[in-house]
């Protein structure tokens, strides 16, 4: 099988940014500058991994991929509104994000507040009114899985032992559950919505989570180790930060060539998942590659 991930990347991309277009308030969409503030950072550019990961496994599983577009959607809001709350001076304090001034330097802090409550709420509004005619239960283990991965069990679980350690000396166990749920969890969310979108079977579905978990960490892992080696320029966000944070990274913990070691064999874990499974997995073995060697 011939396949071209950039191509497929590209067209992946434009594809939700117009489902994106169509689903969230126009900016002229009273009352106006809350509506400009979610479109500013959900339109400022980024990779979308998380809902084309959505589109992905859809497709591999032989699924209606155009169908799930609301649901990738929705995980992208989810996504964008962290990033909001994430750069805010009482978090990390970001003036960057995508190569450009971060929200609540463009509108300031109440409303980049807003914007990401607003984002979080809107999303979930899509997800309840997505069409799955029939299979009403599905929807419901959708709409569960992704407010699983996003809460105090997820992402914010996640967060919150990330500002808790803060300046506080190395530990792995802490490291892994910031890892692993500040970003591996909606990663991971974002490839088992797919797969029960797509019927998978039970086999699959274990397989595809073997798969997304390995990759989740392995993708803050890539981070971690961009924040230290990464150009700005290409990472679009302040390099160093991190450290300047006295966060707890991969780096942190167990130096730079430890973590790029760890992040390939995490990689290898993500592709041996999909030897197992009795699809055609060129699309995610490729999106795994890719994560592996991103700059950015």
């Amino acid at each position: 099988m011939s396949f071209q991930l950039e191509s497929y990347l590209r067209n992946r991309t434009a594809q939700v940014a117009d489902a994106l277009n169509r689903l969230v308030p126009a900016a002229a969409h009273p009352p106006v500058p809350i509506c400009e503030a979610m479109r500013y950072s959900l339109f400022a550019g980024g990779k979308r991994i998380r809902p084309i990961l959505t589109l992905a496994t859809v497709e591999t599983l032989d699924g209606d991929w155009t169908s799930a577009l609301p649901i990738a959607c929705a995980i992208e809001m989810i996504h964008t509104y962290s990033l909001i709350h994430d750069d805010l001076p009482a978090m990390d304090n970001d003036d960057f994000r995508r190569g450009k001034p971060t929200n609540h330097k463009v509108y300031g802090d109440a409303m980049a507040i807003l914007a990401g409550d607003a984002l979080l709420t809107h999303a979930f509004q899509v997800l309840s009114e997505t069409d799955m005619p029939g299979r009403e239960k599905d929807l419901l283990a959708i709409i569960r899985e992704i407010a699983m991965a996003s809460g105090v069990s997820g992402m914010i679980g996640g967060q919150v032992a990330d500002i808790q350690a803060e300046g506080k000396p190395t530990d792995e166990e802490t490291l892994l559950f910031i890892h692993r749920h500040k970003t591996g969890d909606l990663l991971t969310a974002s490839v088992r919505v797919g797969a029960i979108f797509a019927g998978a079977s039970e086999r699959e579905l274990l397989l595809l989570t073997k798969y997304a978990e390995s990759l989740g960490l392995a993708f803050q892992i890539k981070d971690d180790i961009l924040d230290v080696t990464g150009d700005q320029e290409k990472t679009g966000k302040t390099v160093g930060a991190d450290a300047a944070l006295g966060k707890m990274t991969f780096p942190a913990v167990y130096g730079l060539e430890e973590s790029k070691k760890q992040l390939a064999g995490l990689t290898d874990d993500a592709l041996d998942a999909l030897t197992q499974l009795n699809r055609e997995t060129i699309i995610l073995r490729s999106i795994a590659d890719y994560l592996l060697n991103r700059e950015s």
